[in-house]
């Protein structure tokens, strides 16, 4: 196969084993089912459905819905006959291609998957997406695991709060222990007022790996996953391609060729474009350093809180422009803000 076929130096054909083995490069279980989701869901006719049963399902043909086509009491329109003709052709045509489509991508997939194929592979690009995922799931753990502490240290403050003012009303109805009781009610206020300032450390923590892990690595994600479906149709029509390539040349066959030419340099380009979108945004996720400051202000304020030293868990907050509520304002808690 020629170079001008495979594209960019750094993306190479991997050729399939006769027991699908791709060797050392990881395989994303959930490939094919998003691409089978891709090929069922049909494509955009704004008024006409296709009823099927979906891939391997029995087709029961195309139903036009236009309202156009449901006048009865309607005035004859001049030319009326011609523009639903003309929208029923249009939309043959999105069926067909859409159809000649998956029926070439789920050729190719399967070809892959019986080892009689071979698939375009990235190796560089294939690792940095394996390591986005894996620290993904990463992240979510230790998003759960925060979520929990803010529960308990939440639960935590509001008993140290009821204490104090427990503390508080017997130092006044108890004369022979009021010193005594004086001294738990304040201890009691000072640790909830720190455990209030920590809580906010933490829920700041807490929101900023959740849009880390939700919001940016999960858009990055949905852009891996439009690629890899590029990377099928690439493949797919380079196959294509190649068969034709080898056929005896006539007048038809050499039109076919042209056509095939055409669609691969199309799906080329589109998979080279969404492979430069996927490197770009695994650089930009590299290069974050929301993470570094995260897990400096998590670090300073737990220290500061069970080192007991208020000022400086306080200026952690005020390091990360974290403002906290005015003591004895009524508002949500940290917990119920999240």
């Amino acid at each position: 196969m020629s170079d001008g076929l495979l594209g960019k130096a750094a993306t190479m054909e991997i050729p399939i084993s006769s027991n699908g083995d791709t060797g050392s490069l990881p395989e994303d279980d959930g490939l094919e089912q998003d691409l089978q989701q891709v090929m069922v869901s049909g494509p955009n006719l704004n008024e006409t459905s296709i009823v099927s049963g979906g891939y391997g399902g029995t087709a029961e043909g195309i139903i036009p819905t236009s309202s156009a086509l449901h006048q009865p009491h309607a005035s004859p329109v001049p030319g009326g006959d011609e523009l639903v003709r003309g929208i029923a052709v249009e939309k043959f045509d999105i069926v067909k291609k859409w159809g000649i489509n998956t029926y070439k991508c789920t050729k190719q997939l399967l070809s892959e998957r019986f080892g009689r194929g071979s698939r375009t592979v990235d190796l560089e690009l294939e690792a940095q997406i394996e390591l986005l995922r894996e620290t993904k799931r990463r992240y979510e753990g230790i998003l759960q695991l925060a979520r929990g502490m803010t529960a308990h240290l939440y639960s935590l403050v509001q008993t140290q709060h009821a204490l104090g003012d427990a503390f508080a009303d017997l130092s006044q109805k108890s004369p022979e222990l009021q010193e005594e009781f004086g001294y738990n009610a304040e201890t009691q206020k000072l640790l909830c007022r720190n455990g209030e300032t920590l809580l906010g450390a933490v829920n700041f923590f807490v929101s900023s790996i959740n849009t880390l892990v939700n919001k940016t690595m999960e858009d990055t994600l949905m852009t891996v996953k439009q690629y890899e479906t590029a990377r099928l149709e690439y493949d797919a029509y380079r196959t294509d391609l190649e068969e034709l390539s080898l056929a005896p040349r006539d007048a038809s066959s050499l039109c076919r060729l042209d056509s095939a030419q055409s669609h691969f340099q199309s799906h080329k380009d589109k998979y080279e474009r969404l492979r430069a979108d996927v490197a770009i945004k695994l650089k930009f996720l590299e290069e974050n350093k929301v993470m570094h400051k995260q897990l400096l202000l998590f670090h300073n304020a737990i220290s500061a809180y069970f080192a007991g030293n208020q000022q400086q868990l306080e200026q952690s907050l005020r390091q990360f422009n974290i403002k906290l509520r005015p003591p004895g304002a009524e508002k949500p808690s940290w917990l119920e803000e999240q």
